[in-house]
């Protein structure tokens, strides 16, 4: 981790790391969960820069991810995509002309392509709720669904992109930092202004998202399970058909890779617990793998590593392979 800056100048940070679980951590104060959805080992990056009440970074991700995000508390979130690439907020496409938006009242989960690069400003609400009110604009509702995307020009979001790399990669257009402040709290207002127009959901969109979040919950209260197709849509009430479309627009898979990307992911978090003795088959067997050779062609497969490799390389990061 590099940081830079002289006493007065905000803090500055550039993270790179090879591990889903350390992206998460990363940024600095939000309650995260990665895991891991598209094959091949890991890169990620964050610069950040942190001023008194805003934090403005750039993250990258090398692999297609599925993001479980709470922000810091008084706070809300702007997301900006980098470039036009498919990802999702919530189960919702996010087009070219939109930004992402939540506020701290509100957890998310984020869909993310391969080769991901997103700007993000975290502003404290109080400090945004002041400068609207001395700037008179008003903020819209933030809390509906229809929130989760707010559309503005193409023009709008390159400058905001410009200004926001500005200030975590460059030298802030060489104004003092409290200038710099300024100017990223007149673009986050500029963004929220009540005018923009707001993305309608189709009806169906809050059915859909039920289902995966049923299965979604029943998952995470039944972690070691061995969980049938049948026994989902018996769970939620739907057909197979209606079951898989609803995870294919909702979280850009299937139900059934989504239960195998699931305990994967879960395996390789266990692997890497501190002090963990147990043997790979026997990890693996508990979270529904039976046959050896094909949980290690397929966990080598997603993550670009053998379980071995994953347990030597944490415990080379963690300075206890001796």
């Amino acid at each position: 981790m590099a940081q830079q800056g002289s006493n007065n100048a905000p803090q500055k940070s550039k993270v790179y790391t090879h591990d889903i679980d350390e992206q998460a951590h990363n940024l600095t104060q939000w309650q995260q969960k990665y895991d891991q959805v598209s094959d091949g080992s890991f890169f990620g990056c964050i610069e950040g820069v942190n001023y008194s009440d805003i934090h403005a970074f750039k993250e990258y991700t090398e692999r297609s991810l599925r993001q479980q995000c709470s922000i810091a508390p008084n706070s809300i979130w702007l997301g900006i995509p980098s470039q036009s690439q498919q990802s999702k907020i919530n189960g919702l496409d996010v087009a070219s002309n939109q930004f992402m938006c939540r506020t701290s009242n509100s957890d998310f989960e984020l869909i993310t392509p391969e080769q991901f690069d997103i700007y993000g400003l975290v502003i404290d609400w109080h400090s945004i709720e002041y400068m609207a009110q001395l700037q008179g604009v008003t903020i819209k509702n933030l809390s509906s669904a229809q929130s989760a995307r707010l559309s503005v020009s193409d023009s709008s979001l390159q400058t905001a992109k410009q200004i926001i790399n500005s200030m975590v990669v460059s030298k802030g257009f060489g104004l003092k930092p409290e200038s710099q402040q300024d100017m990223l709290s007149m673009l986050a207002l500029h963004l929220l202004q009540a005018d923009n127009p707001q993305q309608n959901i189709a009806p169906s969109y809050k059915h859909r998202k039920a289902v995966v979040d049923k299965v979604k919950e029943y998952v995470a209260a039944n972690p070691q399970k061995t969980i049938t197709i049948t026994e989902l849509c018996e769970l939620t009430f739907v057909s197979r058909r209606t079951l898989q479309y609803s995870f294919e627009s909702i979280l850009g898979i299937n139900p059934l890779r989504f239960l195998r990307l699931t305990r994967l992911n879960n395996v390789r978090r266990e692997l890497k617990l501190v002090g963990q003795s147990k043997p790979i088959s026997v990890i693996a067997a508990n979270w529904g793998f039976w046959h050896a050779g094909q949980f290690t062609k397929d966990y080598t497969q997603l993550f670009g590593e053998n379980p071995s490799q994953t347990i030597a390389n944490n415990l080379k990061e963690s300075g206890l392979d001796f």
